[in-house]
């Protein structure tokens, strides 16, 4: 069975409270392009990421607000900013490398948040029933769609009613793979 691969560029997830400090009180974001993750979207809004003396600048800030300040890059933009961060499932942020933000209406510094995205799988339930795999298992998944192929080791399968099945990763990933927009893996198990 093939599941969509969908590359993930560098963005930033907000909180309520940093979106307001950058942004203005009050601020929402502006949709500009729903993504495939239902409930998820692009947002008209873009911010740099500031380390030291190097920045990523005009970084899409993707909607809806978290609970946490989060920012993921690839480890070529880290190699940018000269930082050394840590590879993380998303919402897993303690510990993680700090930077500042800049929006148009102020500058703030973040203790924690940025990180490098592990490669994942989103599945509904049904998917994973389909698939024979549980929430947090860790698989491979092997590119059908490029002259390039790779398998991409420890892939997290993420099972919820909220997901659509797609597999996420990154630009250096993709880059690697040949991966361009329309491509699929198969998965492949890491049963011992």
């Amino acid at each position: 069975m093939k599941i969509p691969i969908e590359v993930s560029a560098r963005h930033v997830h907000l909180s309520k409270d940093v979106l307001e400090l950058i942004f203005g009180k009050g601020y929402s974001l502006r949709v500009k392009k729903n993504l495939s993750q239902p409930g998820q979207f692009l947002s008209e809004e873009k911010i740099d990421i500031i380390v030291g003396k190097q920045e990523l600048r005009n970084v899409s800030v993707l909607g809806p607000e978290r609970d946490k300040t989060q920012i993921e890059i690839s480890m070529t933009d880290a190699r940018k900013l000269k930082i050394n961060p840590v590879i993380r499932e998303s919402g897993n942020l303690s510990g993680s490398t700090g930077c500042t933000l800049r929006g148009p209406k102020d500058t703030i510094n973040v203790k924690e948040g940025l990180i490098v995205a592990k490669r994942h799988i989103h599945m509904k339930p049904e998917d994973a029933s389909k698939f024979k795999v549980l929430d947090g298992e860790v698989h491979f998944l092997k590119t059908e769609a490029s002259e390039r192929f790779l398998i991409f080791g420890e892939i997290i399968i993420r099972v919820s009613n909220s997901y659509s099945l797609a597999a996420h990763i990154d630009t250096d990933e993709s880059n690697a793979s040949g991966i361009t927009e329309g491509a699929y893996g198969i998965l492949v198990y890491n049963r011992n």
